[in-house]
C-alpha cells in the first residue's frame, strides 16, 4: 500500500494548489490512498461543506482535522454524516464527529486516526490514552495511520515511540514547517515530526507576513489574512507491507517556485 499524506491545506491558495498537483502526483506516484489535513481550509480556520465535497471530488480518501475544526460553524451541518472527515478522537466523549476512518481500497483497508496534542494547545483527553482505546477497538489488526496534530516535537515524537510497532506511521502536522527527520522506527512505525503546509509561499505560517510582523512589533490585536501570492506545496509518500502493517518506506515531497515540480 502506498499513501499519500498532503499537508495543513491554507485558505484558497492551498486549496488550488491542491486540484492543480493532486492529479500529477497520482499520475507520478501512485497512491492507493490519499489523506488530507483540511483544517485549516477555510480562509485559513476551518473547514466547509463545499470545500470538503471539492477535495472528495479531486480524489481525497480521508480529511483530517485539529484545533480550528469547530471555527465554521457550518460543520455541525454535516461531520457526523460525513465518515471520511475525521477530528481529534481525543476530544471529549460526545463530541460531534469520529476520531478514526476505516478506509477502503482495492487491495485492503486503512485505519486513519486523528488526534491532537496537549502542549500549548486545548487541555483534551490523552492522546496517548485515546490511541490505546481505538487500537483496542481494531479488529483484524489492520494498517493504520496517525495523523498527530500538535504543537512540540517531543509530543509528537513521544507518541510515535509509544505506539511503535502497534500502527504504520505517525505524521505530525499543525506547525505548517517540513521538517527534515522522517525515519522509520524499530518495530515498523513511520514517522516524520510534520509534513509542512500547502499554501501561501511568501508568508508566516500562510498568513499575511506584515500583519504577522505587526502583531510581534506592537503585541495590538491583529486580524491575521491568508497571504497570496506564491505557493508551496508539502506532503509525504508512506509504503506499507499489508501483511504485516509496518511501513518500508517514507519519503518527503516538497516544492515551490524556488524549487520547482518535476516529474
Amino acid at each position: 500500500m502506498r499513501i499519500l499524506m498532503i499537508g495543513d491545506i491554507v485558505g484558497s491558495p492551498g486549496r488550488k494548489a491542491l486540484l492543480e498537483y493532486l492529479p500529477r502526483l497520482k499520475r507520478s506516484h501512485h497512491p492507493d490512498l490519499v489523506v488530507v489535513n483540511g483544517e485549516n481550509a477555510a480562509d485559513g480556520r476551518g473547514i466547509t461543506r463545499s470545500i470538503a465535497r471539492e477535495f472528495f471530488g479531486s480524489g481525497v480518501d480521508c480529511i483530517t482535522l485539529g484545533n480550528h475544526t469547530w471555527d465554521k460553524r457550518e460543520i455541525f451541518d454535516f461531520i457526523d454524516g460525513e465518515k471520511r472527515i475525521v477530528r481529534p478522537a481525543n476530544y471529549p466523549e460526545g463530541t460531534p464527529g469520529q476520531g478514526y476512518a476505516r478506509l477502503k481500497f482495492h487491495g485492503g483497508e486503512l485505519v486513519v486516526i486523528n488526534l491532537m496534542g496537549r502542549s500549548f494547545l486545548s487541555n483534551l483527553d490523552c492522546p496517548f490514552r485515546e490511541a490505546d482505546a481505538i487500537l483496542k477497538k481494531l479488529k483484524g489488526n489492520p494498517p493504520v495511520l496517525v495523523d498527530f496534530h500538535a504543537e512540540t516535537t517531543s509530543e509528537k515524537l513521544a507518541l510515535a515511540w509509544y505506539l511503535d510497532g502497534r500502527v504504520s506511521a505517525v505524521i505530525g502536522t499543525h506547525t505548517h514547517v517540513q521538517t527534515a527527520d522522517e525515519r522509520i522506527l524499530p518495530k515498523g512505525t513511520a514517522y516524520l515530526t510534520d509534513v509542512g503546509m500547502v499554501g501561501p509561499y511568501d508568508s508566516v505560517l500562510g498568513m499575511n507576513k506584515d500583519l504577522v510582523i505587526k502583531k510581534f512589533l506592537t503585541q495590538l490585536p491583529v486580524r491575521f489574512e491568508v497571504s497570496k501570492g506564491r505557493v508551496q506545496f508539502n506532503a509525504v509518500l508512506i509504503d506499507l507491507d499489508l501483511v504485516t502493517g509496518k511501513s518500508t518506506r517514507i519519503d518527503r515531497l516538497r516544492f515551490d517556485d524556488d524549487k520547482p515540480w518535476f516529474e
